[in-house]
């Protein structure tokens, strides 16, 4: 599987462009979580060709977009909640000149993520256990969350994070009308973005929102 992650993906799938080394990593981050989950639980798939597709390629739809809301300069990233590194690590492998900072509440998660960074020799990957609320000076230029919370919590919990003129970017399944009404009026959402992962019949979305002027 490993060697073969992405080969059968037609070229310039979801807009990437990944190098040898790129698909050795992402090959190498799934061999890792199938190692690690025996133990952790980091996720409840277990079947390889399932995660590729729910959480490798899920995860990799949204770098392309990434790139073309942040004009495709240097960033420094936060992934909430990320779990196993979804999307975080993904888009470390994705991006060499984004720095990624993956937090999560559960130390052996964060613990994870860190042994990863090391293994695949991701210097800008790093893995972080604390809440996100505890978070202070507003350093991240982009806040992101796959599966967190709702989009209050997530945007209440993670305002001190998020740097001035930062985004954050909530990966969704259905649109969530509900949830975009229930944010408070500080919070503004400029873009919802359907996303299609290749496989996954289900779908995707990413809401792009910021902190409103005044």
């Amino acid at each position: 599987m490993a060697n073969g992650l992405l080969a059968d993906l037609p070229p310039n799938t979801l807009g990437l462009s990944l190098s040898a080394e790129q698909t050795q990593q992402l090959a190498g981050y799934l061999a890792l979580i199938q190692k690690w989950n025996k133990v952790y639980n980091l996720t409840a798939l277990r079947d390889p060709a399932e995660m590729r597709t729910h959480h490798l390629l899920d995860s990799l739809s949204v770098v392309t977009p990434l790139h073309a809301q942040t004009g495709g300069r240097a960033l420094k990233v936060l992934d909430v909640g990320a779990g196993a590194g979804l999307p975080g690590v993904v888009i470390a492998i994705s991006r060499p000149d984004v720095d990624v900072t993956c937090v999560d509440t559960v130390a052996k998660k964060a613990a994870f993520v860190q042994q990863v960074a090391v293994e695949l020799r991701l210097r800008n990957l790093h893995g972080q256990h604390a809440r996100v609320e505890t978070l202070k000076g507003g350093n991240f230029d982009v806040v992101c969350s796959r599966a967190f919370a709702s989009l209050v919590d997530f945007t209440t919990w993670s305002a001190n994070a998020l740097a001035p003129g930062g985004i954050w970017l909530a990966m969704k399944g259905k649109h969530p009308a509900d949830e975009i009404a229930a944010l408070p009026p500080s919070v503004e959402v400029f873009h919802v973005e359907q996303l299609t992962v290749p496989g996954l019949d289900a779908e995707r979305c990413i809401v792009w929102m910021r902190k409103k002027a005044g």
